[in-house]
């Protein structure tokens, strides 16, 4: 970029500089202090020294809306972009990236982020920590599961997952409030599953708290140690109705299938309490057909009514 820009155009605030064959983006950029939108797709931007030092101190730094970096060659996030704390729109689609950062979670403004096309194979739990995300974008890589903390995102309405290796779908997916739009085509789903899941069987510890919570037995800060009012804190409730226990550390895991808008069954992952507390929707190896009890119908319910558009095909 000629050096002289920030001189030339001192106002700008969009800059589109993609398909240009540019491998850096130099200091230049800094000094303009009311540029918006930086758009840098289809070049070879990714090596050393790829984005200019100071980014996030600079003018530049703090007037940034939206980046397009899609179409390069990076292999991380650049841990420049982390520190834009006004950054509402970041892609880096179609690049060769493996992973998330967790610090993903600083960028606290973002409401669009497309990470599509890449090698990605986990979404880290901190991505949850996105107030304003509304649209996530993560098709065509390679991940395996969705960590239940993305059903935080209370603000999501469009979730793309398509052409992935997902299994399986956690059961908190249905706490996304205000989702319209879920892409699943092109994962393996409801294909295979594992038939036979192993169980852990309780700590001391744990069994002694759940004792506590299903006993409701009464106790005080001041009667345990910080740590034991934190774990007690921890239990969850088993989603069978006819258990009303709860579990900690170990649980077991169940592929349950629930009907979306009426016509597709998908399979969401519940954990239970215990052995006993299994189904007959329980069973991994069954086929889509199964019919699942009444909890999960009333899932179904709930997923019909706020469910918009659901792609699987």
């Amino acid at each position: 970029l000629p050096a002289g820009l920030a001189q030339w155009f001192p106002a700008l605030e969009e800059l589109d500089v993609s398909g240009t064959g540019l491998a850096e983006l130099g200091a230049e950029l800094l000094a303009l202090p009311r540029l918006r939108t930086l758009l840098a797709k289809n070049n070879r931007l990714g090596g050393p020294g790829s984005l200019p030092k100071g980014l996030a101190q600079a003018p530049l730094g703090r007037s940034l809306r939206v980046l397009n970096l899609s179409g390069n060659r990076f292999a991380e996030v650049p841990p420049a972009l982390l520190g834009l704390r006004g950054l509402q729109s970041l892609s880096l689609g179609g690049n060769r990236l493996h992973g998330i950062p967790p610090d993903i979670q600083e960028l606290r403004s973002l409401e669009f982020l497309y990470l599509g096309g890449n090698f990605i194979t986990s979404i880290p739990p901190e991505l949850a920590n996105l107030p304003s995300l509304s649209y996530l974008v993560l098709c065509d890589n390679k991940i395996q599961s969705i960590p239940p903390q993305l059903a935080q995102l209370h603000s999501l309405r469009s979730l793309s997952l398509h052409n992935n290796l997902l299994t399986y779908l956690p059961r908190e997916i249905l706490n996304l409030v205000h989702l319209e739009e879920l892409s699943l085509r092109g994962n393996p789903l409801v294909v295979r599953f594992v038939r036979d899941l192993t169980y852990n069987p309780p700590s001391l510890q744990e069994l002694a708290g759940r004792t506590i919570k299903t006993r409701n037995v009464p106790y005080a800060p001041s009667d345990l140690p910080e740590n034991l009012v934190r774990y007690l804190s921890l239990a969850s409730n088993c989603p069978n109705p006819k258990c009303g226990g709860v579990y900690f550390d170990s649980c077991v895991r169940q592929i349950k299938f629930v009907d979306f808008c009426g016509k597709y069954r998908l399979p969401l992952m519940h954990y239970l309490c215990s052995p006993e507390c299994s189904s007959p929707c329980s069973s991994a190896s069954q086929s889509s057909t199964s019919q699942s009890e009444s909890d999960s119908e009333d899932e179904a319910s709930v997923a019909a009514r706020r469910m918009q558009k659901v792609l699987l095909g």
